[in-house]
C-alpha cells in the first residue's frame, strides 16, 4: 500500500467508457496517476419517476435503499457517460420530476462515494516510471495527514505591451532558478534563444523536466498562461503543459468569487493574488506593493517609469541582462511571498481538511458538499440538486446594539468563541435535522424547527474542534488556521443561494439564535451592574467599574454561566457557548455618525491596557484603503495623544500647516479599485477615481492611484511622481477637517480652534 496526496480529479472517455483520473504525488516521492474505468455516472430520482424514465436509451434504473431528506423512496439512475446526465435531468424536469444529486461532477462523485479527501491510500499493481507511477483500478481508501513533498514552481513571462509576443520567461522554485530570453548573443545570468518559437519550446521542455505539481505566479492564470497558450497555438508549437497529453483549459468558477482557474493535466495552478488578498490588508495587491510589505524589497525596474510595459520593451532592446534579472526576480518574489506568509502550507491544510483541490480550497459551497454529502450518505440519505432558491426571504445578519458614542476609560470586550459553530452544536442547526423535525422539535426564535437528535453538522464541528486543538498542541498554525476558516464558513454556505442546502429558515435560525444570545448577554451584563456601550454579532463592549482585567475575568465567568443556564432552562439543551475576554482597553472611543448624534456602528478605537499600550483601530478612515495616507497620520496621531493625555490641538495645527506647505504631498494619494469591470461601465455618475483612470489609459491598472488637483482628479503613475497643481485646500477641508472634528467634538473643541480660525459664532 502506498499513500499519496491528491492534486487533481478528472476523467476522460476511452472507447465510450468514462475513466476517472486522479493525479497526485506519493509520500515516497514520485507523482502518480490513478485510472479507474469501473465507475459509472448516476443520480437519483423519486420513485414516482419510474414511468418517465422507462424507454430512455442507455439508462439503467433500480430501486435504492437511500431516501431523500423527507424520507421518500428513490430510484438510482445510471447512465453510460457524464455528458448524458444534464439532458436526462432536463427531460425529467419537463415531465414534472426532480433529479437529486444530479449536478455533482463525475470525478467528485467518485471521491465522495469513496470517502476520499486529499489523502489517499492506494493498493494495487503499479506501472510507469520514476516520473509518473500509474495505478489501474486499484483499491482506494482515505488516508489522514499525508505529507507529500510537492514540487512548486513559479512562472513569470515578459511580453510586448499588447502581449502579442513573448520576450522572456523565468522559473523559480524546486530545482530551478533561471531566466530565458530571446537574444542574438549570450546574456549573462540567462539562457539565450534565437526566436520566440525556440523560447517557447524551451519553456515546455523545462516544465517537462522539472515536473512541478503546482505552478504559481502573479496573475498567472489570466495573463501568463493565457498568453503562453495563445502564442503556442499561433506558432503551432506542439506539446503541452501537462503530465499527460491534453489541452490547458480556462474555467470560471462561480462558487469561488468568479475566480478564473487553469486546468493543466496533472498539475495545479495557483495564482498568488487571492490567498495574499485573503491574508493581508494592503493598499493594493500589485506585486510591487505586496513584495515591499512582506519581503522589504520590490521589483527590479525603475519605480518612476510611467509605463512599465514600455520600460520592459526598452530593456529587451537595450539591456537584456537587466531584463533577465528583472524577470527572474519577479518569479522569485512570488514564491518567497507565499513561503514567507505560509500561504502554500495553509492551502495544503485546507485541501487536507475539505478534500478540495489546491486551486479550489476557497470554493466554500463545493467544500461543504464534499464534507456533508459523504456524511449524509452514511445516514442513508440523498441531497437535492441545486435549484433556483427562494431569494425573496432575505438572510438576516447578526445583531447590533446601538453604540453609546464618546470617550471612555476601562472598557472590556467580550466575545463568544466561534459563535455560529457553537450555536449549531448547541441547537442542532442542520439541514437534516430541519428536514426531519417532528414531535418535540426544538424551535428557533425565527420559528424554524429542528429535530433534537440526528443532526450532522454538530458532529462535523466536534471533529474540527478536536483536530484544531491537536494542531495547536503540536504548534501547527497552518492546520489551526485552516480549520478556523472551514468552521467559520459553515454559516456563510448555508446562507448562500447557490448551496444545495440553502434554506432561509435554517440560515435565519442561526442568526436569530445569535441575535437572541447577544441581547441575553447584554441583559446579563446590565444585571451585573456594568454599562454596555456597544454590541456586534458575537461581541459585547462594557465599561468596567475600575477593576481592570481581574474584574473583567470575574464578569466573564458570571455572565457566561448565566447565559448558558438560560439556554438550558428555556430550551432543555446544554449550552456549547464559551464567552471569552478578548481584550481590555484603558481608553476607548466610539465615534458618532457623521453629521448626527447617534453612535457609528462597526467603528471604534482603543488603547490597550496591557503592557505598554498599543493603539487598536477598527473601521475608521485611517485603516480604510480609499482614504489617503495623510488620514492615518492625522487620525491615529490624534488618537494616540488623546489616549495618552497629551495635547492634541498643536498636533492638528502642525499637520494642517505641513499639508498647506506641500510637505506631505506624498501622503495625499488616493487609491481606489475599479469595481464595475472597467471604466467604460461608468456611464452616469463618473467618480474621481474613474476620471483619473480614463486619463491614465492602460497604465491605470485595477487599482487607481490619483490626487485631486485644481483641475480635478489626476492619475499618479510613478511611486513618487505627482502631477502639478495639487488642490491642498481640498485635503484640508474634505479630509482633515471631518476627521479632526469627529474626535475634537468629544473633547469640547473643534478643527477651527485647532488651526486658530475663529468660528462664525465667535464673531457675532
Amino acid at each position: 500500500m502506498r499513500r499519496g496526496f491528491l492534486l487533481q480529479p478528472g476523467y476522460r472517455v476511452v472507447d465510450g467508457v468514462p475513466v476517472v483520473q486522479l493525479f497526485g504525488r506519493l509520500e515516497d516521492g514520485p507523482a502518480f496517476l490513478v485510472e479507474d474505468d469501473r465507475f459509472r455516472p448516476y443520480f437519483f430520482a423519486p420513485a414516482a419517476a419510474a414511468g418517465a424514465l422507462s424507454g430512455e436509451p442507455g439508462v439503467r434504473v433500480a430501486a435504492s435503499a437511500l431516501r431523500d431528506l423527507r424520507g421518500a423512496e428513490l430510484l438510482r439512475v445510471e447512465v453510460d457517460l457524464p455528458a448524458a446526465v444534464p439532458p436526462l435531468r432536463e427531460r425529467l424536469s419537463a415531465r414534472g420530476h426532480s433529479a437529486l444529486e444530479a449536478d455533482v461532477r463525475f470525478p467528485y462523485r467518485y471521491l465522495i462515494d469513496h470517502a476520499l479527501r486529499a489523502g489517499v491510500a492506494i493498493e494495487g499493481e503499479a506501472s510507469g516510471d520514476e516520473r509518473l507511477v500509474r495505478f489501474r483500478n486499484p483499491e482506494l481508501r482515505p488516508a489522514r495527514d499525508v505529507r507529500a513533498a510537492l514540487r512548486v514552481l513559479s512562472l513569470d513571462l515578459e511580453t510586448t505591451p499588447d502581449a502579442s509576443r513573448i520576450f522572456a520567461f523565468a522559473l523559480a522554485g524546486d530545482g530551478a532558478e533561471e531566466a530565458h530570453l530571446i537574444c542574438g548573443r549570450p546574456v549573462t545570468g540567462a539562457v539565450s534563444h534565437p526566436d520566440e518559437p525556440a523560447l517557447l519550446a524551451a519553456l515546455l521542455e523545462r516544465l517537462r523536466e522539472l515536473d512541478p505539481d503546482v505552478i504559481v505566479g502573479w496573475n498567472v492564470v489570466d495573463f501568463d498562461l493565457r498568453v503562453l497558450v495563445r502564442r503556442c497555438e499561433a506558432l503551432r508549437i506542439a506539446g503541452g503543459l501537462g503530465r499527460v497529453p491534453g489541452a490547458t483549459r480556462f474555467l470560471e468558477d462561480p462558487s469561488f468569487g468568479r475566480q478564473t482557474r487553469a486546468e493543466i493535466p496533472g498539475r495545479v495552478v495557483l495564482d498568488g493574488i487571492p490567498p495574499v488578498r485573503d491574508a493581508l490588508r494592503l493598499p493594493d495587491y500589485r506585486l510591487e506593493t505586496v513584495a515591499r510589505a512582506v519581503l522589504g524589497r520590490g521589483k527590479k525596474i525603475d519605480a518612476e517609469a510611467p509605463d512599465a510595459a514600455a520600460e520592459i520593451s526598452r530593456l529587451f532592446r537595450e539591456d537584456p541582462e537587466a531584463l533577465a534579472a528583472y524577470n527572474l526576480e519577479d518569479a522569485r518574489l512570488v514564491r518567497e511571498i507565499l513561503d514567507r506568509e505560509g500561504l502554500l502550507a495553509l492551502t495544503v491544510e485546507r485541501s487536507q481538511l475539505s478534500g478540495m483541490p489546491l486551486d479550489r480550497v476557497g470554493a466554500s459551497v463545493a467544500s461543504f458538499d464534499r464534507l456533508y454529502l459523504s456524511e449524509l450518505r452514511g445516514r442513508g440519505y440523498v441531497a437535492p440538486s441545486v435549484e433556483r432558491s427562494d431569494e425573496s426571504r432575505p438572510v438576516q445578519g447578526g445583531a447590533l446594539l446601538d453604540p453609546r458614542p464618546g470617550l471612555f476609560r476601562d472598557v472590556a470586550v467580550f466575545d463568544f468563541k466561534s459563535l455560529y459553530p457553537s450555536l449549531i452544536r448547541t441547537f442542532q442547526l442542520d439541514p437534516l435535522a430541519h428536514a426531519s423535525a417532528g414531535e418535540g422539535a426544538l424551535v428557533a426564535p425565527n420559528g424554524a424547527r429542528f429535530a433534537r437528535e440526528g443532526a450532522i453538522l454538530p458532529g462535523v464541528i466536534d471533529t474540527f474542534l478536536a483536530r484544531r486543538e491537536a494542531a495547536r498542541q503540536r504548534g501547527d498554525r497552518h492546520a489551526d488556521q485552516a480549520i478556523k476558516i472551514m468552521m467559520n464558513a459553515l454559516f456563510g454556505v448555508l446562507g448562500t443561494p447557490s448551496c444545495r442546502f440553502f434554506d432561509p429558515d435554517i440560515a435565519n435560525a442561526i442568526t436569530s439564535f445569535g441575535q437572541q444570545t447577544l441581547h441575553w448577554t447584554a441583559d446579563a451584563f446590565a444585571a451585573a451592574g456594568v454599562e454596555v456601550l456597544y454590541g456586534d454579532t458575537d461581541s459585547v463592549f462594557v465599561q468596567l467599574a475600575g477593576g481592570g482585567a481581574a474584574e473583567a475575568q470575574r464578569l466573564r465567568a458570571q455572565v457566561g454561566a448565566e447565559v448558558g443556564a438560560r439556554i438550558e432552562r428555556e430550551y432543555g439543551v446544554p449550552s456549547r457557548l464559551v464567552l471569552e475576554l478578548e481584550r481590555v482597553f484603558a481608553r476607548f472611543w466610539l465615534p458618532r455618525v457623521r453629521g448626527g448624534l447617534g453612535g457609528s456602528k462597526k467603528r471604534y478605537a482603543g488603547w490597550l491596557a496591557e503592557g505598554t499600550g498599543a493603539l487598536v483601530v477598527v473601521g475608521l478612515e485611517s485603516v480604510r484603503r480609499d482614504w489617503p495616507p495623510v488620514a492615518r497620520r492625522l487620525q491615529q496621531g490624534m488618537l494616540e495623544r488623546v489616549f495618552q493625555d497629551r495635547q492634541v490641538l498643536p498636533f492638528v495645527r502642525e499637520v494642517v500647516e505641513q499639508v498647506r506647505a506641500g510637505a506631505l504631498d506624498a501622503e495625499l494619494v488616493y487609491s481606489k479599485r475599479i469595481r464595475k469591470g472597467g471604466v467604460e461601465r461608468y456611464t452616469a455618475a463618473v467618480p474621481p477615481h474613474v476620471q483619473a483612470a480614463r486619463k491614465a489609459g492602460r497604465s491605470a491598472g485595477g487599482v487607481v492611484h490619483y490626487v485631486i488637483t485644481e483641475g480635478g482628479p489626476e492619475p499618479v503613475l510613478g511611486r513618487k511622481t505627482l502631477p502639478p497643481g495639487i488642490d491642498r485646500r481640498h485635503y484640508v477641508e474634505r479630509v482633515l477637517r471631518p476627521l479632526a472634528d469627529a474626535l475634537l467634538g468629544d473633547l469640547g473643541s473643534s478643527f477651527d480652534e485647532a488651526i486658530g480660525e475663529a468660528t462664525q459664532l465667535e464673531l457675532l
